[in-house]
């Protein structure tokens, strides 16, 4: 029986990005390839919470470890000695908005036909997801899941059998494949990585001594040891063996791309650089712009843990105004089993606490990166007060959430969007703030100057680079939007 988990930022008020991907291609014998994955998957648990896996190709044996959970409780001494070190490995790590999990749908995904095994493990959305399916569910393919994953390897298996190799597979399947996808997949004699032609999701490549990985962010590169590349561009498919790593691109290119201007605000880790920018830097800058737009005068600066902080650094620095610890985050209650409202509220009151020292008898500027439905932002503020703040202004560094996400962040639908529903004063009001700001989307844009790919504000403007499908919203939302 799959239990019901309840994932804080998740299920509270915050945005979630749906997973991270991991690949390594072992040219060193020193080198473990499943204690490289899976130390890389701890890296990269920011990015999914709800289930981990790693499938080793040790001598064309495909050999898969996968459940749902956090991957400490996955990954032990036992679950870790069925696995080889192998010459390939993939691991992966999964954020759902399914209320209800899927281990189906855990990753990476071992698909075996007549031209031999792959394991796929891929990050983002496929838009056209529906159309797809119902194509090739007419030629007789059964699937076992809802997952992107299971898609793309039907797609790319259905390719090989009218090309030569694999490579020609994957490439004339991201002609086919609309929307956002940063993909590894796990081959017989090869490690394969690919980005979709817009750029939606973080992917880039590294080395280890004689070795190559390929990771969702930097930051994990970094931590097993290893140095990064560079990103993998939009539309290009990676191809690692024994000779090292070879770049491919897909014929078919954007007019524009397209990276999700969210993953600087509050998904990728400050100490990745993605797309030759800092997090950490782009984060910063936020906070100093929302000063020369909100100049509030106040005795302290705090961040929310763990996105708003630097942004909170970057507004003290602009304004003179001290920065200092205003919340102390509960590092230990990331999941729990149950639902329910009573739950909701409890995981709530136990995931932050003012820090009482430090605010009473002051006026504090807070810092977060996003509002979503208010609940969180309501809560913040009443612990504020309750610990002695004179006055409590709140921050936000991002402009208001306005759309949905199509391409792999989970923003639903605008009926769950406070910024819908009521004005900046009526949502400063509800959440008892003395004053709301919210960064503007002239500012947001700005953050991440100097990046080497085109951004996608969408959530913000309602404008974006690629098609959408209406399809998408009414499959996935429409039965869950008329229960309201």
């Amino acid at each position: 029986m799959i239990k019901n988990y309840v994932d804080i930022d998740a299920k509270l008020d915050k945005v979630n990005d749906e997973c991270g991907v991991f690949g390594v291609y072992r040219n060193d014998d020193d080198l473990d390839s499943v204690q490289l994955t899976n130390d890389a998957l701890f890296g990269l648990q920011h990015r999914g919470q709800e289930s981990a896996g790693i499938t080793v190709n040790a001598d064309g044996e495909f050999l898969t470890v996968k459940e749902l959970g956090m991957v400490s409780e996955v990954f032990n001494e036992k679950s870790l000695s069925r696995l080889k070190n192998g010459k390939i490995a993939v691991g992966h790590v999964r954020y759902t908005s399914s209320e209800s999990l899927d281990r189906a749908s855990n990753q990476p995904l071992v698909l075996r036909y007549k031209e031999g095994s792959i394991a796929i493990a891929s990050n983002g959305s496929i838009t056209n997801f529906p159309e797809i399916r119902k194509e090739l569910e007419r030629g007789g393919a059964i699937f076992q899941s809802n997952s992107n994953a299971e898609l793309m390897g039907y797609v790319i298996a259905t390719e090989r059998c009218s090309t030569d190799n694999l490579e020609d597979a994957v490439l004339n399947s991201m002609e086919k494949l609309k929307g956002a996808y940063s993909t590894v997949i796990c081959a017989p004699s090869r490690l394969i990585g690919f980005r979709d032609m817009y750029g939606f999701r973080p992917l880039c490549i590294g080395k280890i001594k004689n070795s190559y990985v390929i990771s969702s962010e930097s930051c994990v590169i970094e931590s097993i040891g290893g140095e990064f590349i560079r990103d993998v561009e939009p539309g290009e498919m990676i191809v690692i063996d024994e000779t090292g790593f070879h770049s491919y691109k897909s014929k078919t290119t954007a007019d524009k791309t397209s990276f999700c201007i969210f993953e600087y605000v509050y998904v990728a880790r400050p100490d990745s650089v993605v797309n030759g920018v800092s997090v950490h830097q782009a984060r910063f800058k936020a906070g100093e712009l929302l000063y020369k737009e909100f100049p509030i005068e106040a005795d302290m600066v705090c961040g929310i843990p763990d996105s708003g902080l630097v942004a909170a650094e970057g507004y003290a620095k602009a304004s003179g105004i001290p920065y200092g610890t205003g919340f102390v985050k509960n590092k230990y209650i990331g999941r729990t089993v149950g639902t329910g409202k009573d739950k909701m509220a409890r995981l709530l009151k136990t995931r932050l606490t003012a820090l009482k020292s430090n605010v009473n008898g002051k006026r504090v500027v807070i810092i977060d990166d996003s509002i979503m439905r208010g609940d969180t932002s309501r809560h913040i503020i009443k612990l504020m007060r309750n610990a002695g703040a004179k006055e409590v202004h709140m921050l936000i560094s991002s402009p208001p959430f306005v759309c949905p996400c199509y391409f792999g962040i989970d923003i639903h639908d605008k009926e769950s969007l406070i910024a819908n529903k009521m004005s900046v004063d009526e949502i400063r009001e509800t959440i008892g703030a003395d004053s709301l700001g919210y960064l503007s989307l002239e500012s947001v844009r700005k953050i991440a100057e100097g990046a080497d790919i085109d951004l996608c504000d969408g959530c913000f403007s309602g404008n974006y680079n690629a098609e959408i499908p209406r399809e998408i919203f009414v499959d996935k939302y429409a039965k869950k939007i008329n229960k309201k």
